[in-house]
């Protein structure tokens, strides 16, 4: 029988931190991060054609570079995975997910947890399978912070209520996704991205101890500077895993405290959208753990 793999999923909704913590996560020497792997395994559907994911699996893995520094093609993890991804695209995605995991225990031994954070997945939360240990760390953004960074366009343009989309999307999408992951039966840490940017030690620190792995002076000043000592192999996710400035330090982006009365702040009035923000950004208990 196969050795339990350990997964640590993290979810929440693009732009709210998963791309600079899965760096900073893979800074740690019993952590390795694989950034949106599930979006890179899933088989491309009609239309997608186009899509990096599908483009991977043919020319472009030869371009796009992995945050090890090699080309996808010649990454020791990803390499390997996307050759028989071009001649095994049908196999289930969980038969996918392990054939990963296992090239990752071959060529990283050593890691403890394996770090997967396609925050739109919402497949692999709810798998159970005995030979994977999942954990699930709930990465959320303050409703009026999330609201001001995605509503940048919208409101160069013009628009008429330019958050009113970002409001309904943030409550929707967090909300589903508390109500799945309480239900998925799996260890599940909330974990709000104001905690993350404002306090990184203490909630790298926090992170470590729900994963019972060791968080030591040397440990916490790799994690702090992710873009120079992270080990991980991110071919999927936001930009700026490749810009050494962003990625040097976890920053907070306060633009929206200067934007003054957003739509988001007066959302917040309702009392249900409050509890959900404060519960799941401003609160720290795990569940399940």
């Amino acid at each position: 029988m196969s050795p339990v793999r350990r997964l640590l999923l993290i979810r929440g909704l693009g732009h709210s931190g998963t791309t600079i913590l899965d760096l900073a996560l893979g800074a740690h020497p019993e952590l390795i991060g694989l950034g949106e792997a599930v979006r890179v395994l899933r088989q491309p559907g009609p239309g997608e054609e186009m899509r990096g994911p599908a483009l991977l699996r043919g020319n472009l893995r030869h371009e796009r570079l992995c945050t090890c520094g090699c080309t996808a093609a010649a990454c020791p993890v990803w390499g390997p995975m996307l050759t028989w991804l071009s001649e095994h695209d049908e196999r289930p995605l969980l038969e996918k997910v392990h054939r990963l995991l296992d090239g990752v225990a071959e060529r990283e031994p050593g890691r403890s947890w394996v770090v997967e954070s396609y925050q739109d997945d919402m497949d692999l939360p709810l798998v159970t399978d005995p030979e994977l240990e999942i954990r699930i760390l709930h990465l959320t953004r303050d409703l009026r912070s999330w609201v001001h960074s995605r509503s940048r366009e919208a409101r160069r343009r013009g628009r008429w209520l330019p958050g009113l989309r970002r409001v309904v999307r943030w409550c929707r999408v967090n909300a589903r996704q508390e109500r799945l992951l309480k239900g998925s039966g799996h260890p599940v840490l909330h974990l709000g991205y104001e905690q993350l940017a404002l306090q990184p030690e203490q909630s790298l620190r926090r992170v470590c101890d729900w994963l019972e792995i060791p968080f030591s002076e040397q440990i916490s000043e790799q994690m702090l500077a992710p873009s120079r000592h992270s080990s991980s192999h991110i071919l999927s996710g936001n930009r700026m895993r490749f810009d050494p400035g962003r990625g040097s330090r976890i920053r907070y982006d306060a633009a929206w405290l200067q934007a003054g009365t957003s739509l988001a702040s007066l959302a917040l009035l309702l009392p249900w959208v409050a509890a959900l923000n404060r519960r799941l950004v401003y609160s720290e208990p795990a569940e399940g753990a």
